[in-house]
Parts: C-alpha cells; structure tokens; sequence
C-alpha cells in the first residue's frame, strides 16, 4: 500500500510539472515612427520545450523622393 501512494505521488509530481508552463522571454524592439501605418518587421521565434524566445523588430523605412 506504502509503493502505490509513492508511485501516485511522483505520477501526481510528473502531472504538474508536465502541466506547468514553461519559462519564454519576450523580445521586442519598436524603432517604428508611431505615424508610419505599415511599418517594416522581423519577427521570430524558437521553442526548445524547456524555454521559448519570441522577437519582435520592426522600423520605418524613410524614403526619399
């Protein structure tokens, strides 16, 4: 009786820490002209399964006429 209340107890543990999100960093940079409607961007992401990163770049392109 002892090895199942051990054996439910990990299986329990296992259950949250699968259920428990996993750390990400969120990355943005906004060099974008507040004005500018369509700004150029860049955006990536990468999810190892144990950590995430998510980047975000975006700019105005000044052009001339």
């Amino acid at each position: 009786m002892r090895n199942r209340r051990i054996a439910l107890f990990v299986a329990v543990a296992l259950v949250m820490v699968a259920a428990a999100r996993h750390p990400s960093a969120d990355l943005r940079v906004l060099l974008h002209d507040p004005s500018d409607l369509a700004p150029h961007r860049v955006q990536a992401a990468i999810d190892l399964g144990v950590m995430a990163v998510s980047v975000l770049i975006t700019w105005t392109s000044h052009r001339f006429a």
